[in-house]
């Protein structure tokens, strides 16, 4: 029942999307900050609908510790399609996500992805790669943070994958904080029993911010792998 009255939600998101991306293109031409700010109110609005629908019960941790003055880079685990959902509707400032090239081929969603600010990555085209942490790091220079899973894919089993090298490149050159994030039991919603949905807990936890300038020596030449811990930590604690 639940996939039902989501398939219905996303046919009527469709139809709304029709009429008010032509109206948010004009106002993006002539304010491209109150393009997002509206975008973000709206997908933040349909996300809130699909997370009722779904019966998900939300617990969220730890925003206070998200720096307000500051755009920064989220690291989260990624387990399923809701852990984008739950970031995006719990994150307390503007953000984007980095995403794989192919979500970009869902009509419509780009379009709108791009209003908020994703950024799409080619994981096979080294120099489109680079491009997109370009493209990344002018985003957050902007003020907008970033969200992007270091492990590369959908983990599937226990505890964190290996965080790919080059995840945390958006911090170091756009010099911002990177906030550890773990989210936990997405795939009890909807990956572990395809193609239904079924009513979960879902945690999400914002961890403190972690300042490469302030990080020791040893810390630094190790970043990439104790920022996993950072977020391991997380994860394990509210599981």
């Amino acid at each position: 029942m639940r996939i039902i009255l989501i398939g219905i939600l996303l046919v009527l998101f469709g139809i709304f999307s029709i009429v008010a991306i032509p109206i948010l293109w004009i106002i993006g031409k002539l304010n491209l900050g109150l393009q997002q700010k509206i975008s973000r109110y709206i997908v933040k609005a349909m996300f809130w609908k699909i997370l009722f629908l779904s019966g998900v019960r939300k617990k969220v941790i730890g925003v206070e510790r998200v720096p307000k003055d500051t755009p920064v880079l989220f690291i989260f685990n990624h387990r399923g399609f809701f852990d984008v959902i739950l970031a995006f509707y719990s994150v307390p400032v503007p953000a984007g996500f980095v995403s794989k090239k192919e979500i970009a081929k869902v009509p419509g969603l780009r379009i709108w992805m791009k209003f908020i600010r994703c950024v799409f990555l080619d994981r096979e085209n080294p120099r489109e790669g680079i491009k997109a942490i370009l493209k990344g790091v002018e985003t957050i220079k902007s003020g907008t943070s970033m969200f992007i899973a270091p492990e590369g894919t959908r983990n599937s089993g226990e505890g964190l994958l290996e965080f790919k090298p080059g995840s945390l490149k958006m911090a170091e050159k756009a010099g911002c904080p990177i906030v550890p994030v773990a989210i936990t039991n997405a795939n009890k919603v909807f990956e572990d029993h395809l193609p239904w949905i079924r009513s979960a807990e879902m945690t999400i936890e914002y961890g403190e911010p972690i300042l490469i300038h302030e990080l020791s020596k040893e810390a630094k030449g190790e970043l990439l792998e104790h920022c996993r811990k950072k977020v391991l930590e997380l994860y394990e604690k509210n599981l």
